[in-house]
């Protein structure tokens, strides 16, 4: 049984002949030890505070038995690591697939969410944002009033804290959505389409904050923990 915030992902498997629904991750209708297992993949990461993030670790094992496993995945902050990059920076230059893949989603993907178009028109204050954000490495700490940087898609994060660029092309879009639009040059084909762009918030993970917050719950433990192409990912056991 899946679940997703989004109606339109959940819509689109029930087409597929799958059992989902529409919920809050830090709310789930079902009920608590009655799921073997449960997997959280690339959804604690756009959890905006450390306090709602712990909260949806806390309810995903809530909802294990004693005995019961479950998997998670976060997008890492380290996307070089032992000297080998991600997935995500090696497809820095794209291919002409990938547009296709993404509508179809006939290919097999890694379980993650870096699925983010490679549009260098990332938004109109991009550059400035990064020049200006002090939230360089894991040890920084942002103001009150620091404003988020607009992550460069397919390069390296310069901030834990960041929003994501994602270029819908081809797409519709309803009169109420607010968006912003991609930058382009004049008189090109994409200036005249105009694809509208949003940008989800993500906080990267630095290497062992999961598990840090993994742990403070006594209610579980950490079976196995690792680097997965871009991702901090640990298994947990329900006690």
């Amino acid at each position: 049984v899946g679940c997703d915030h989004s109606k339109n992902l959940v819509d689109i498997c029930g087409e597929k002949h799958f059992q989902a629904f529409v919920c809050d991750a830090l709310s789930v209708p079902i009920r608590s030890g009655s799921c073997d297992a449960c997997i959280s993949i690339a959804v604690i990461h756009h959890f905006s505070t450390a306090e709602r993030r712990l909260a949806a670790i806390r309810e995903l094992t809530r909802l294990l038995r004693p005995g019961g496993m479950a998997l998670i995945y976060v997008w890492a902050m380290e996307q070089e690591y032992k000297n080998q990059k991600s997935k995500y920076l090696k497809e820095k230059n794209g291919n002409k697939n990938k547009e296709e893949e993404m509508n179809t989603g006939t290919v097999q993907r890694p379980l993650t969410d870096q699925v983010a178009d490679n549009s260098s028109q990332d938004s109109a204050c991009s550059d400035q944002l990064l020049n200006d954000s002090k939230d360089e490495g894991c040890d920084a700490k942002p103001g009150a009033d620091s404003t988020l940087p607009v992550h460069t898609n397919r390069t390296s994060f310069h901030s834990q804290d960041l929003l994501v660029p994602w270029h819908l092309k081809g797409g519709t879009k309803k009169k109420e959505e607010s968006t912003d639009r991609a930058l382009l040059p004049a008189g090109s084909k994409e200036s005249q389409e105009l694809s509208a762009v949003f940008h989800r918030y993500y906080h990267v993970f630095c290497e062992g904050e999961l598990e840090a917050a993994c742990r403070s719950l006594d209610c579980v433990r950490i079976q196995k923990s690792y680097y997965d192409q871009g991702n901090w990912c640990v298994i947990l056991e329900k006690l």
